[in-house]
């Protein structure tokens, strides 16, 4: 029996027995025939790995401009400073478009009533008298409501009547000329 070692137990790794030592291995001798392949390999990975880093710096450099982009330049601010103060400038402007959209909706049904259509007709009612100083004039609204102003023009004076119009007609009797006014408004 070995010194240290205890009956029917093997030998330790600290035993002075050399028994359990084997032939030493020769990592070169393992080695060596792979070397070549290793090399390649190894400069393989290293040139992926080269790649790849370039391509991550070619994305953070992207993510900088997108970043720089945001923040226009505002240094010292955080990105979350930032976009909070950006969310407010939204959030101001959805404020103004309910705004305008609120008044924009008044005046389009103020503008319902506004005179939008106009007929001119301008002629001699009277043989004796020279030119067109005569006419009649008619204003309407989007539903055709409104006025037509007459003027008849002599030598003795000028004479002015005004009938209103109601869905393009009036209750009035119309002239030749206060209908063809009507008509060119309504055209």
């Amino acid at each position: 029996m070995a010194a240290g070692c205890v009956a029917g137990e093997e030998a330790l790794l600290d035993s002075e027995d050399p028994s359990w030592r084997t032939h030493p291995i020769d990592l070169n001798a393992l080695v060596q025939p792979y070397l070549g392949a290793i090399v390649v390999g190894l400069a393989a990975v290293s040139a992926l790995l080269l790649v790849m880093v370039l391509l991550l710096a070619r994305r953070v450099g992207r993510v900088d401009g997108r970043l720089r982009g945001i923040t226009r330049g505002e240094e010292g601010q955080s990105l979350e400073d930032v976009l909070g103060a950006h969310l407010e400038k939204v959030h101001g402007l959805g404020r103004e478009v309910e705004r305008l959209t609120a008044r924009t909706g008044a005046l389009e049904t103020a503008g319902l009533r506004a005179f939008q259509r106009v007929g001119l007709v301008r002629y001699n009612p009277f043989e004796e008298t020279g030119g067109n100083q005569s006419f009649a004039l008619a204003l309407l609204d989007a539903e055709g409501n409104g006025w037509v102003l007459s003027s008849l023009h002599a030598r003795q004076g000028t004479r002015v009547y005004a009938k209103s119009i109601r869905g393009g007609r009036s209750d009035a009797a119309l002239s030749e000329e206060e209908s063809a006014a009507i008509r060119q408004a309504s055209a």
